[in-house]
């Protein structure tokens, strides 16, 4: 008697926080995709300390489908953290990662497994953002990379985001990881396999407003940075060495002016540079700091995240 044959199981680890009123349209988005396909699926929400119902909502659902599982963290610690607390808890043969906002399509579940079983390990996507996003968001993104890509010693896309598909091998590995600022961008580029990128076009919230304020954008920004590169370590050391040789311009027209009897004057242009060598300085040791608090932290071996219940073992 022929043995039936056993459909590949994919997770999807979707991070929410007050996403409750764009969940039911995610779920039935999903669902419908999926019953196009010949996988098995399960959904794993990771409540990041929601102050709506979120929570209530998916354990509702949980208890009503056997194949929608749900990590509440006791605090909210970020985006990243909460999509590797979901990332160590999947044991599918693949992956996705996505938002819980309606901004990454379900539509596009299908090309990223088609990539998949084409041998790609790892398959991510490249956001081309809606006609309504303001010139300053577009700005800044696009900064974003820039800065990244000329600082750091990987080689980001611009608009790749955190909607992407990883085989279990890479799942597996990634889970491994202890450092304390994850820059899950970074790090999987970091990592190799057979990667390969498919674009898609950012769709509007259907509900609530976006959680990456531009101050968590520059904190990203600096992870990501200081994360993969010490060569803002180097351009300190740099801009030291080149102000200090700078400086010893001002022996010879000192001497000059001694022997000619001029009295030296500028107190304005002397609090002026005494102020800006100030400035670089602070700067540079801010760049140093940034450094040392990231090995003060990672010493600390604290945990990325803590449950506070779940329905996963």
């Amino acid at each position: 008697m022929p043995v039936p044959e056993t459909k590949k199981t994919i997770s999807i680890v979707i991070p929410v926080c007050n996403e409750r009123g764009n969940l039911p349209i995610l779920m039935e988005e999903i669902k419908s995709v999926f019953s196009k396909l010949p996988y098995s699926y399960s959904l794993i929400f990771v409540e990041d300390s929601s102050t709506d119902n979120t929570l209530e909502y998916i354990k509702d659902c949980a208890e009503k489908f056997d194949n929608i599982y749900f990590i509440a963290l006791t605090k909210s610690f970020g985006h990243q953290n909460a999509l590797k607390a979901g990332l160590d808890k999947s044991t599918a043969d693949a992956t996705i990662m996505m938002d819980g906002d309606m901004q990454h399509p379900p539509a596009l579940i299908p090309s990223l497994l088609k990539e998949w079983e084409n041998g790609n390990d790892i398959v991510y996507t490249i956001r081309n953002d809606h006609k309504e996003i303001s010139k300053m968001k577009k700005l800044t993104s696009n900064l974003f990379y820039e800065v990244i890509n000329n600082l750091s010693e990987i080689e980001l896309e611009p608009g790749t985001a955190d909607f992407r598909l990883m085989s279990k091998r890479v799942v597996t590995l990634f889970s491994s990881f202890t450092e304390a600022d994850i820059f899950m961008r970074g790090m999987i580029k970091w990592m190799g396999f057979q990667q390969i990128g498919i674009e898609y076009t950012a769709a509007n919230r259907s509900s609530g407003v976006s959680k990456y304020t531009v101050k968590k954008m520059l904190r990203l920004a600096l992870q990501g940075i200081t994360s993969f590169s010490t060569k803002p370590l180097y351009i300190a050391a740099y801009l030291g060495l080149f102000f200090s040789m700078f400086s010893l311009l001002y022996i010879p027209y000192i001497i000059f002016s001694f022997l000619r009897g001029h009295v030296v004057s500028g107190w304005a242009s002397m609090i002026a540079t005494i102020a800006f060598f100030g400035g670089l300085q602070l700067m540079i040791l801010g760049i140093i700091g940034i450094y040392l608090g990231k090995l003060f932290m990672q010493s600390k071996q604290r945990p990325h995240y803590i449950v506070k219940e779940s329905n996963l073992i």
